[in-house]
Order: C-alpha cells, then structure tokens, then sequence
C-alpha cells in the first residue's frame, strides 16, 4: 500500500463499516480517488461470451449495490463492474450492525440481506449511461418476503437486459432466509428455464451468469453443472461468501452471522472453482471470487480455472490501488513468461486444485 492508501484505511477504518462503506461511494461520485494506472496490455485482454474484457480483474456484486459508480470503478483500473445486488423492490435489508472486520484476517462477515433501492432507481441510473464504453454486469435477486422468487429473477432479466453487458443470477446469498436452496437441482432447473425464457423475449440478450455458493459438496456441484450445461447458461461466477468459520484468528466475531469473504475464503473457493471447470469443460465461462487481494492470487485463479476475477474485500484491506497493481504485475507476468495471452495460463493447475479436499 502506498501512504496514501494507509492515510485513506486509517480514515475509513475509524469509522463503523457501513458507514465507511457509504463514504467511498461518495468519494467515486465525487472523483476521487485519483489512481495511477498501468499502461493497457493486449495480452491481458480476454474475450468472452460475445464481450471483449480489456482485462480480466472486475469489482465484484455488493459494493455498489444500487449502480451508483459503476464508471468510477472502471477507473480504478478494473477490466469491468458488477453492480447489484438488485432485487425489483427496495428493501433495507438486515438490521444494523450487519458488517464486521475481521482485520486480523484481512475478512469481513456480513449479513445484509440485499438491502438496496430497488430495480426502479437502478434502472434510472444504468439508462442515464447507455452509450458508454466499459463492461458493466448487473446482479438480479428476489426480494424477502417475495411471494414469487422465480418471478423476481424474470422481472430483473426484463429490466436489465437492455442495460446490462450480462446478468449475473444471484441464488447463493447466505442472508436471504431460504435463497440457497434455490441452488438445488429441481429449483434451479426452474428457476434457469424461466430465466433464459425472459431473456430470450427480453428487448437484449446479455449472457447469463449463475453465481454459486463455496459450501457445496461434490454431488451438488454436478448438479449445478448438469442444469447449467443443459439450460445452456453463459458462464457462473464462483463463489459467493461463505458459512465457514474455519481457521479463523479474530475469534470474537467468528460467531457473527453472515457470509464471510476475503483472504480465507480464497482455498475452499478456489478449490470449487477448478471442480466447476472439470466438470463444465473447457467453455461454459468462469468467474473467478473469493480471496483475491494480489496479482500471485489473481493468477492462481486462472490457473485454477477462471477466465475472469473479481475482488471487493481485498480492496478494504490494500486500498483503490489495488486493481492497478494487480493489473500491473499480470502484464509483468506475461512479459516474463513471454505469454501472447494471458488465457494461456488458465488450467494450468485444474487438476492439482481439484484434488483438494473440500471438507
């Protein structure tokens, strides 16, 4: 971290989370931070899905859950932005306090339950800048108390996909009470036949990305794989935060309810990632979260299978110029190991990820 960075951590950090949180959004509004940027590298750029990613790093679904500086990101350094997520009516989420640092960890534990302004205020937003370059996803879930989940995923592909670079489908939050089981095999046929019918009547096709838990074991994951293979979805974004407390050193929140997310979650996420790809094949697209804060994780996750990654908790910790900085030790990378692309590492060590256990 440059100073810098260490003066704007101590600041934020002297305040609550969420609060912090609220702040840096209002500093991307404002244009701030400034970030010096690596130049463009051709061998990081990565086609996929129709869409042409100058690189592969992107800000991953949560921190700008209502649209709000999806273009600011971008100048962060990242390749593309996710926003979201964005269920069809506003809702305040889970009561306060609902995010917590585990510093010691470089981890945060949240628990707040898709609070966000609804598909009306976002749409507003995402309208306001059509026309614009950069690749920005949008994050579709359903609202708590929805009388209708399925319904709600539909409604967000009709919102959105005029907007939208691709939609992700979000079933793997732990802090919507029920939303997981979405994940299992004859809810999840459902839910992506009703999805891929909306989008196919929707105004634009964006491509589709199922974004899955880590806390699955190896039956479920096939599963997952067998209904996303023959619903013919675009890609899946692995994973989402975790239930797990394992290993953890600050003890005293490790009771905490919530998702965990950040540098532990990068082994077990890691190691579903790889078994998605051998069970997926080589071009169903991957997304890569969970634990990258560096180039040498970044890359790892390549190896491991991921055409593209996204980060957000390792920004907390490493400050705005984390992107950059990755970004720069990847060209560094490829230069080095005289690569032409940066793809040509991915798969690399699939099988030694796959052997690891996920217990």
């Amino acid at each position: 971290m440059t100073v810098l960075d260490r003066i704007g951590q101590k600041l934020l950090f002297s305040f609550d989370p969420e609060t912090a949180h609220g702040l840096s959004i209002a500093a991307l509004r404002c244009g701030l931070p400034v970030v010096s940027l690596p130049p463009r590298d051709a061998r990081l750029k990565v086609r996929l899905c129709g869409l042409d990613f100058p690189n592969p790093l992107g800000m991953a679904a949560g921190y700008d859950k209502n649209a709000e500086v999806p273009d600011a990101l971008l100048r962060l350094g990242f390749g593309f932005a996710e926003v979201g997520t964005i269920t069809p009516l506003p809702q305040p989420g889970n009561p306060k306090p609902r995010i917590f640092r585990l510093t010691a960890d470089e981890a945060v534990i949240n628990r707040l339950g898709f609070n966000n302004e609804g598909h009306a205020a976002a749409e507003k937003r995402l309208a306001a800048r059509r026309g614009r370059s950069g690749i920005v996803g949008v994050n579709i879930g359903a609202n708590k108390d929805s009388a209708d989940r399925i319904g709600d995923y539909e409604r967000g592909v009709a919102r959105f996909a005029p907007y939208a670079s691709y939609l992700t489908v979000n079933i793997s939050s732990p802090n919507t009470p029920g939303l997981r089981n979405m994940q299992a095999r004859e809810q999840l046929g459902e839910l992506l036949s009703r999805v891929m019918a909306a989008r196919a009547t929707a105004s634009a096709q964006p491509p589709v990305f199922l974004k899955i838990a880590p806390d699955l074991v190896e039956a479920e994951l096939e599963d997952i794989a067998a209904e996303i293979a023959e619903k013919k979805i675009d890609g899946v974004i692995v994973s989402n935060t975790t239930l797990s407390r394992t290993g953890l050193r600050t003890t005293s929140l490790a009771g905490e309810a919530g998702g965990l997310s950040g540098k532990p979650l990068f082994e077990r996420s890691t190691a579903v990632l790889a078994r998605m790809r051998k069970l997926l094949g080589p071009k169903i697209a991957i997304i890569g979260v969970g634990g990258v804060n560096s180039t040498e994780t970044a890359l790892e996750k390549i190896r491991a299978g991921a055409d593209l990654l996204q980060l957000y908790t390792g920004m907390i910790y490493a400050g705005p110029a984390l992107p950059g900085r990755i970004i720069g030790g990847m060209a560094r990378f490829a230069e080095r190991e005289r690569l032409g692309s940066i793809g040509e590492l991915r798969d690399t060590a699939c099988e030694r990820w796959v052997s690891k256990s996920l217990s």
